[in-house]
């Protein structure tokens, strides 16, 4: 006969049982809720990365934004750090739990809550000292992990523009500046007309583009304004501040007429052939500076320029892989600096370029006539004219009274050149940034030595008339 045995409680004794066990699950749990989580991995998240302040001011104002700092854990965490970058000197300011702060510190967060951080940006839009652009940021530091939101607004009043594209037919005046953000972009089919007084300021992601026509009408004491939106002391000199303007394949008709460029990467790139019987570009009377990579970059399309001064960049001019190019009365100069160094030629020409692994060759055609080539002789370079060939194509390259630092450049043909003769430029010094390219006195060796009777030539880079007797080099007149 099987017996069975039974285990069993009595009754009384599980009734006592039970809420023991559930006071001891109830205290665990507490005793959980009440510890502070340390590991790295804790689970915190933050409602915005960045806070855009994109409003253009018209007075004086003040904007508060707000974001959540949520702690997704089971666990208390303990935030070591919320601390706004800028400190009391900030346009920015926070506030945590109704107290206006630059800096708080070990902030508890309760199990699965959240604090608020309220962030507020006061600025005179009318103060020239503001930069266009105003960022700082706000730093979080909890458990070895460190997190922040950024934050920008606009400074100085202008008409801002990000990710922007013109069509039809467009006018710029100059009653605010222009504040570039991402990219612009001149369609196809449209044309920009720029006023004189005009200034653009480029930030440091974004290009100008020209799909369509770009037309500048600065004058001499107005003219239009290229460069990177850094205006403060610590930036405003530096090179590569902004990317450039693009003058793309199915560009056409552009005619810059006393434009500044500077400061950029490639201060003016221009590709492929004109689509019309136009240059693609004109520049009369324009300044390209302090361009990092190149100051004017074209490959295989039409440039005509006059009275321009192109100085200290990092190549000054290169043409290649062919193209139609035509230089009157320019200045091309270079000075080694804090921010560049003269170590590349003046003036690269060639009809080649390198495509697929193998060398692409293309018709050239480059006239250059009463123009200055000059640099300090910092030992990088030996010639600041290299003209080179490829190919069969045809190549037609022409110096015709210019004057021109080492010695004569190959695979061209030369014309009452001076060689190796300093130009004499008014003042140079390169601690103080200072470089005036005028022409210091009458018996420069490039005063009278241009052709004459050329229409582009009547006036000169400060407006003056050349119509006594023949015009000097370079794109000042000393008459």
């Amino acid at each position: 006969m099987k017996r069975y045995l039974f285990a069993y409680c009595p009754l009384s004794v599980a009734n006592y049982l039970l809420p023991i066990t559930c006071c001891l699950l109830l205290i665990v749990s507490s005793c959980k809720k009440d510890s502070f989580i340390t590991a790295p991995n804790a689970r915190l998240s933050i409602t915005a990365d960045s806070l855009k302040y994109d409003t253009v001011f018209t007075t004086t104002g003040s904007i508060t934004k707000s974001f959540k700092i949520i702690n997704e854990n089971n666990q208390k965490l303990q935030l070591s750090k919320i601390k706004l970058g800028g400190g009391a000197a900030s346009s920015f300011k926070i506030n945590i739990n109704g107290n206006n702060i630059t800096e708080a510190n070990n902030i508890e967060l309760d199990a699965n809550d959240s604090i608020y951080v309220f962030v507020s940006v006061s600025i005179n839009p009318n103060a020239a000292n503001l930069p266009f652009i105003i960022s700082d940021s706000i730093l979080i530091s909890y458990n070895g992990n460190n997190r922040f939101v950024q934050l920008q607004a606009y400074g100085q009043n202008a008409n801002f523009l990000s990710n922007k594209v013109i069509t039809g037919n467009v006018t710029w005046t100059n009653t605010l500046p222009y504040v570039i953000l991402k990219s612009i972009r001149i369609d196809t089919t449209a044309t920009l007309t720029i006023q004189p007084g005009t200034k653009i300021y480029c930030h440091a992601d974004a290009p100008f583009i020209v799909d369509g026509t770009l037309i500048i009408n600065g004058t001499k004491n107005n003219e239009v304004v290229f460069a990177g939106d850094r205006l403060d002391n610590d930036y405003k000199d530096l090179p590569a501040g902004w990317p450039g303007i693009y003058f793309r394949n199915n560009s056409k008709n552009n005619v810059l007429k006393f434009a500044i460029i500077k400061n950029a990467y490639q201060a003016v790139v221009v590709t492929a052939p004109s689509i019309n019987s136009n240059p693609k570009l004109i520049l009369q009377q324009c300044k390209i500076d302090n361009a990092y990579d190149a100051g004017i970059l074209c490959a295989n399309t039409s440039l005509q320029i006059n009275n321009s001064l192109i100085s200290n960049c990092g190549s000054n001019v290169a043409l290649v892989y062919g193209g139609d190019y035509n230089f009157t009365n320019c200045t091309v100069a270079a000075y080694s600096n804090l921010y560049i160094n003269h170590k590349n030629p003046l003036l690269t020409v060639n009809n080649f370029a390198a495509q697929g692994g193998s060398t692409i060759t293309a018709n050239l055609n480059a006239v250059f006539r009463n123009c200055i080539f000059w640099a300090d002789s910092s030992g990088f370079v030996n010639n600041e004219i290299t003209v080179n060939k490829q190919g069969v194509n045809t190549f037609t390259v022409l110096f015709e009274n210019n004057l021109y630092r080492g010695s004569d450049p190959t695979n061209s043909t030369l014309t009452n050149n001076l060689k190796n003769q300093n130009p004499l430029f008014d003042s140079i010094d390169v601690p103080k940034r200072m470089y005036n390219f005028r022409i210091s006195n009458n018996n420069a060796p490039g005063v009278n030595k241009g052709i004459a009777n050329i229409p582009i030539l009547m006036k000169d880079l400060d407006d003056k008339n050349r119509n006594i007797g023949l015009p000097d080099l370079g794109c000042y007149e000393k008459q």
